[in-house]
C-alpha cells in the first residue's frame, strides 16, 4: 500500500516568507525609532526651555513683575465694568430681528454714532456713552424643554433621516436660534442705567416679518373659531329637534292593542343621541376656549421673563484682570522671542 506524500514547500516559497518577515521586522523597527525620536524631541525641548528659564530667570521675573504692576495700575485707572441681563421668550420668529438689532447696536457703538443710539433708546447721549457691549445668548432650558424641541425637530424632517439623529447629536449641533428663550446682556461702565435701556430693547422685537406671521396666525384662528361656532349652532339645532321629539312622545298616549295572549303592541320610543351631542358640544366649546387662550397668550412678539436689575453686577472676568492678563501676555511674548532667536541662530549656522 503506497503512502501519499504531502507537498513540500519549494525554495522560492521559503525565500518569499523570509523577505516578508524581514520587511515586517524593518517596519516595526522604524515605528519604534519614530516613537523614540518623538520622545527624545519632547525631552530635548523641555530641557532646552528649562535651561533658557534658568539662564534668564532674572529677566523673566523682572518682566513678569513689571507687567503685573502695570496691569494693577490699569485696573485702578480704568473704570470698572458692570453688566445686567434680561430673560425673554420670543414669538413669531422675532428672535431673528432681535439678534440683528443687537448686532446693529454694537456696530453703532464701534462707529461711535452716539446720537443714533440715543434716539433709538430715547435716552441722553451721556447714558449711551456708558454702554460698552450688547450680547445675546440662549436662555436656560430644562431637560423637558430640550426633549420637546428634539421631538419637534424629528417630526419636522424625514422619518428615515430622523432615525440617524440621536438626542446627543441634536444637542451638539443646535444653534442659538433653536429655542425661543434668550438672555440679553448689556455691559456698561455705570451700574444704574439698565432700567433706562429697557424701552429701547423692547423695540428690538418689532418687525414686518413677525407682523405678517401673526396676522396669518390670527386669520387661521378666526377661521377655526368660525367653524367651531357653526358646528355648535348645528348641534344646538339638532338638540332642539330631539327635545321636541321627546316632548311629543311624553305627551302622546301610548297605544296598546292586544292581539291575544303574549302579543302586546306598544308605540316604540324614538332613539335620540342627546348625550353624544352634549359631549360633542362640550368638546367644541373646550376647543374654542383653547383658541381664545392661545390668541390672548401669544398676542405679543415677546414676553419678559425677568427684567434688568436696578443695579448691575461688576464684571470680574479674566480679560479684565489686567494684573494677571498682562503677565500671561508677557510670558507668551518671551516664549515667542526665544523661538525666533533660536530659529535665526539655526538659519545663520545652517550650511547648504
Amino acid at each position: 500500500m503506497s503512502k501519499e506524500t504531502l507537498p513540500q514547500p519549494s525554495n522560492n516559497e521559503e525565500v518569499d516568507l523570509g523577505i516578508l518577515f524581514n520587511a515586517i521586522g524593518k517596519l516595526f523597527d522604524r515605528f519604534i525609532n519614530f516613537l523614540l525620536a518623538i520622545f527624545n524631541f519632547i525631552v530635548s525641548l523641555i530641557v532646552n526651555f528649562s535651561r533658557a528659564i534658568i539662564d534668564n530667570y532674572k529677566l523673566i521675573a523682572g518682566a513678569l513683575i513689571i507687567s503685573g504692576i502695570i496691569g494693577y495700575g490699569l485696573e485702578k485707572i480704568l473704570p470698572p465694568r458692570y453688566d445686567s441681563t434680561m430673560l425673554v421668550r420670543t414669538y413669531f420668529d422675532a428672535k431673528y430681528q432681535l439678534n440683528t438689532n443687537l448686532n446693529y447696536y454694537n456696530a453703532i457703538l464701534d462707529e461711535e454714532n452716539i446720537h443714533v443710539l440715543a434716539n433709538i433708546f430715547e435716552v441722553d447721549e451721556a447714558t449711551i456713552q456708558e454702554i460698552k457691549e450688547f450680547e445675546l445668548s440662549p436662555g436656560p432650558e430644562s431637560e423637558n424643554e430640550k426633549l420637546v424641541q428634539y421631538d419637534n425637530f424629528i417630526n419636522s424632517i424625514d422619518s428615515i433621516r430622523g432615525q440617524d439623529i440621536s438626542f446627543d447629536d441634536y444637542l451638539e449641533n443646535k444653534d442659538i436660534f433653536t429655542g425661543n428663550i434668550f438672555e440679553i446682556r448689556i455691559e456698561t461702565t455705570k451700574n444704574d442705567i439698565f432700567k433706562d435701556l429697557e424701552k429701547g430693547i423692547n423695540k428690538s422685537f418689532n418687525n414686518l416679518y413677525s407682523t405678517e406671521i401673526k396676522k396669518k396666525r390670527d386669520s387661521m384662528l378666526g377661521i377655526r373659531k368660525e367653524n367651531i361656532l357653526n358646528s355648535i349652532k348645528e348641534i344646538d339645532s339638532l338638540q332642539n329637534v330631539y327635545i321636541n321629539v321627546l316632548n311629543e312622545e311624553s305627551q302622546s298616549t301610548r297605544a296598546k292593542i292586544s292581539l291575544g295572549e303574549g302579543f302586546p303592541l306598544q308605540q316604540e320610543k324614538s332613539n335620540t343621541k342627546e348625550y353624544q351631542l352634549l359631549d360633542k358640544e362640550l368638546t367644541l366649546r373646550n376647543e374654542l376656549r383653547l383658541l381664545e387662550e392661545k390668541k390672548i397668550k401669544d398676542s405679543e412678539f415677546y414676553e419678559v421673563i425677568s427684567q434688568f436689575q436696578e443695579v448691575g453686577n461688576r464684571v470680574k472676568d479674566l480679560k479684565r484682570r489686567y494684573s494677571l492678563a498682562l503677565p500671561i501676555v508677557t510670558l507668551i511674548f518671551l516664549f515667542l522671542g526665544y523661538l525666533i532667536k533660536n530659529y535665526v541662530s539655526f538659519v545663520n549656522k545652517y550650511e547648504v
